[in-house]
């Protein structure tokens, strides 16, 4: 049997992070890995975990991509990883974590494009043009909110390539240099307080700040995964 991967999983500065917690709580439960790495800043309750410090004096767009690096070049991490964001929650167990993808980046786009003008979508459009010169006229986004599997030598040659972009959409340069290929689905990220279209066969979530704190997502989810795991600091309920 092959060892699993580590999980990789930047942490922007200061936050309490409940997210961050029930993700562990998830991950524990439900994803096959060997460690877990956080990346940035570490809450006082996380234990059992690696650390990598970095600085966050960027964007966050810049804050993550350099995390996403500092992971790449540090030699513990195993080779093949998954990037994780802290809002991420694996609710069924799952053999391995399959490649996953949102569709053609053009229809990505259009749909950004519909709603806002802010730098997600400069980063969207550059990085698809970037990947037009490279040889990818039409390139595929990997830009959804579920566990990624990432190789560090395809993952460092996407980022070196992007060197140049200030808002690189990490996820989609590497999956498309590196030809992974994998199933597309829709996006899992819950954005408001309602009940959505998500029940018990879901098997990956997301949530935003609000929705996770005050939604029936938040509610949801907490009542999956109502005791610690072993990254917590023992009696925290």
């Amino acid at each position: 049997m092959s060892t699993p991967p580590d999980i990789v999983v930047p942490v922007r500065e200061g936050a309490a992070n409940e997210q961050l917690r029930y993700a562990l709580r998830s991950w524990a439960a439900h994803l096959p890995h060997r460690r877990v790495w956080i990346v940035g800043y570490r809450p006082r309750w996380a234990v059992g975990v690696e650390h990598i410090p970095t600085r966050q004096t960027g964007t966050k767009y810049q804050n993550t991509t350099a995390a996403v690096r500092a992971v790449c070049e540090h030699a513990e991490v195993s080779d093949a990883f998954l990037l994780c964001n802290d809002d991420f929650f694996v609710m069924r167990p799952v053999e391995a974590m399959p490649v996953l993808h949102r569709g053609p980046v053009r229809t990505v786009e259009a749909y950004y494009a519909a709603r806002a003008n802010g730098a997600y979508l400069r980063g969207l459009r550059e990085t698809r043009d970037l990947l037009v010169e490279l040889g990818h006229p039409d390139p595929v986004s990997y830009e959804l909110h579920v566990p990624m599997p990432v190789q560090k030598t395809g993952m460092l040659a996407a980022l070196d390539a992007a060197r140049h972009l200030d808002v690189v959409h990490k996820r989609t340069l590497h999956g498309n240099l590196a030809g992974l290929g994998g199933e597309q689905i829709r996006d899992v990220k819950i954005l408001h307080r309602a009940p959505r279209d998500y029940g018990p066969d879901s098997p990956f979530l997301s949530t935003m700040p609000d929705s996770f704190a005050a939604g029936h997502v938040g509610q949801f989810i907490r009542r999956a995964f109502p005791r610690p795991c072993r990254y917590e600091t023992a009696g925290r309920r």
